[in-house]
């Protein structure tokens, strides 16, 4: 299961290229094992060019000590732990500097839900968190990063089935699945997302989607009578 997981997540994080999210060494992607309590995730800084399975890091969820691994993990690895500990639907985390989302974040600006193509996935405005304190940044950032967007989950009530993404303030968007590749897939969307939303205020600044319409697009794929797609044989 391991080496699957290190696959699966290795696998994930050279989507991140192919879909042009990413480019240099910016971006990382997680997956978690609840079983055994293990995270792999890719390692701090490697070129994704020269990135195989046995260069994941794996590392314990609760104490985040490094089991196996040649490499230092992402530097982001204390964000993806406290979302993860926070969350327990959640299986794959996803974190990039994609442009659009990115300019989100920058501006802090929750991401409206403007047509369908932002209600096929996220039911309802993408949130952007509170910037972090100079003193959660010198103490303990990453850490303090995971916190604050659990923070900003709670206060707003957000599942993250419903909404699999948020952007952190100043920093960028992060993404989340039930595995490595389904929060890869969120991570894109919320990128397209991003810059349709952009494009859609700079033709009309009062732009908006009735609830009904979210409604109906988000329930015919993720309702309890979802009929979107094929059924599973």
């Amino acid at each position: 299961m391991l080496e699957k997981l290190k696959e699966n997540v290795c696998e994930a994080n050279l989507e991140l290229v192919s879909k042009g999210v990413v480019i240099y060494t910016w971006g990382n992607v997680s997956g978690l094992d609840r079983e055994s309590g293990l995270v792999v995730i890719k390692p701090s800084g490697l070129d994704y060019a020269v990135m195989r399975p046995e260069d994941m890091v794996v590392v314990d969820v609760n104490t985040a000590k490094v089991v196996e691994g040649k490499w230092k993990p992402s530097s982001d690895l204390k964000t993806h732990l406290e979302i993860y500990r926070s969350f327990p639907e959640i299986g794959g985390i996803t974190h990039t500097h994609s442009v659009f989302a990115v300019s989100f974040a920058q501006a802090g600006i929750d991401v409206p839900a403007l047509g369908t193509t932002h209600a096929d996935y996220f039911y309802g405005e993408i949130p952007c968190t509170r910037s972090l304190t100079k003193e959660e940044v010198e103490t303990d950032y990453e850490a303090n990063t995971g916190k604050v967007v659990v923070e900003t989950m709670r206060q707003i009530k957000s599942d993250p089935k419903l909404v699999p993404g948020i952007l952190v303030r100043n920093h960028g968007p992060f993404a989340f699945g039930k595995d490595a590749k389904q929060s890869v897939y969120h991570a894109v969307v919320m990128e397209e997302v991003c810059k349709m939303a952009i494009f859609t205020k700079m033709l009309n600044p009062q732009a908006q989607m009735p609830q009904y319409i979210m409604d109906k697009h988000f329930m015919r794929k993720h309702g309890a009578n979802a009929y979107y797609g094929q059924k599973s044989e």
